[in-house]
């Protein structure tokens, strides 16, 4: 499945089937999913909101309260917050609200905020389901691109049998897996490098950079929904860690470089995420270095450039880079994407606050041969899903060009 590290809301309506909501947030957490839980307020009359806030580690969304936003929005925030928000169970009253954009309670307010992905899990009496304007109501949220999760056929808490029956949790899990699986690199082996590289000194010192390697793990995971085969080879960091992704772990930017090369010769896509030091000590000391003068110099030596190399070795790898600057962005980024020639460049600012280095959020440029493309502030598992599309399509065009025939 392909839910590790998303950030999943589970709103939470008054309807008998609310008790089913306990286990699809523990199933969503076996996958590796953060969850966080909305309920309305007819839905803490089912299941106590208590019980759900011992599930997911958070207090529970009834209301605005500045518990995740300091000027007390807490619905844009948890809407800006998610990659996906499920309604269960998803009542005919917030169906309807759904399709008329009413928003009367912190649920209806939150989907309505929320420009992401939005799925709605239908559990009601089959009456009510068959209902002319219930039928009408979903297919007008079928038209706006929300996705519906059942319902089931079945025997109903009212005694009666038909549809209308909310599905099983482990169903409900596997239908949000399938939004997030497209496939666009299916077949393909991704090597991507995160990180920061650590250039040591002596036995206690060290050079290294505020690199995360959050964008190189969100990269690693978009992939991975995309169908690929992906290989990590990362920095020291202390993120969490995708059971599906082969991890290599290095210390140096001589370390990283040498399983970069090594790798790359089966891989079909190489984004080079890692900050890697431009410069190494010239000479390691076996013994800390005693404080003794008023001044210290260090003599260093330049790394190797992994990407500039990778792409000089293996010409038909298509290679993506990135390029943290502090000021003159694009005119670096491009410089880059020349003297290196790669076929991508990700440009981004750095030195702003919340974004970037240390930051679950930011703001990038791709820049390719022929064009340039912005993507505004975003979580940085968002921006690394527009990233992987963008990559995708560029190498379907390499390809297609690539299998003409000239006559």
């Amino acid at each position: 499945m392909s839910l590790n590290n998303k950030h999943i809301v589970v709103a939470i309506c008054g309807g008998i089937a609310a008790y089913k909501s306990a286990e699809f947030i523990r199933v969503l957490q076996r996958q590796g999913a953060h969850v966080r839980v909305a309920m309305t307020e007819s839905a803490t009359k089912f299941v106590t909101p208590l019980t759900f806030q011992a599930l997911s580690g958070y207090p529970v969304h009834l209301q605005d309260t500045g518990s995740m936003d300091p000027a007390g929005m807490d619905h844009i925030a948890l809407a800006r917050w998610s990659d996906i928000i499920v309604v269960v169970p998803a009542t005919a009253n917030i169906i309807a609200k759904l399709a008329h954009g009413i928003a009367d309670n912190f649920v209806s307010t939150l989907c309505l905020a929320h420009d992401g992905k939005l799925a709605i899990a239908p559990a009601m009496n089959q009456a009510m389901w068959n209902d002319t304007s219930t039928q009408n109501n979903v297919a007008e949220l079928q038209q706006r691109g929300i996705f519906i999760f059942g319902p089931n056929s079945g025997l109903q808490a009212c005694g009666e049998t038909g549809e209308g029956r909310m599905l099983e949790p482990q169903q409900l899990v596997e239908q949000c897996s399938e939004l997030f699986s497209s496939g666009i690199l299916q077949g393909k082996h991704v090597l991507i490098t995160a990180g920061p590289t650590v250039e040591p000194i002596d036995p206690v010192r060290f050079i290294s950079n505020r690199s995360s390697g959050k964008m190189g793990y969100a990269l690693a995971d978009a992939a991975l929904e995309a169908g690929a085969c992906v290989t990590v080879i990362s920095g020291p960091t202390q993120l969490a860690r995708n059971d599906r992704v082969n991890y290599i772990d290095v210390e140096t930017a001589q370390e990283m470089y040498q399983a970069a090369l090594q790798q790359a010769s089966s891989a079909d896509l190489f984004i080079a995420a890692a900050a890697v030091a431009d410069y190494t000590p010239s000479e390691y000391q076996n013994k800390k270095i005693k404080k003794s003068a008023d001044s210290f110099s260090l003599s260093l030596t330049r790394t190797p450039d992994i990407l500039k190399e990778i792409k000089h070795s293996y010409t038909n790898l298509f290679c993506v880079g990135f390029a943290a600057e502090t000021d003159n962005l694009l005119e670096y980024a491009i410089n880059k994407l020349k003297t290196k020639s790669i076929d991508m460049i990700i440009a981004n600012q750095v030195g702003l606050v919340d974004q970037g280095f240390d930051s679950d959020f930011n703001s990038v440029v791709m820049i390719a041969q022929h064009q340039t493309k912005s993507l505004d502030r975003a979580r940085k598992s968002v921006l690394a899903r527009q990233i992987i599309e963008e990559i995708a399509s560029n190498i379907n065009q390499q390809e297609k060009l690539s299998n003409v025939r000239y006559l």
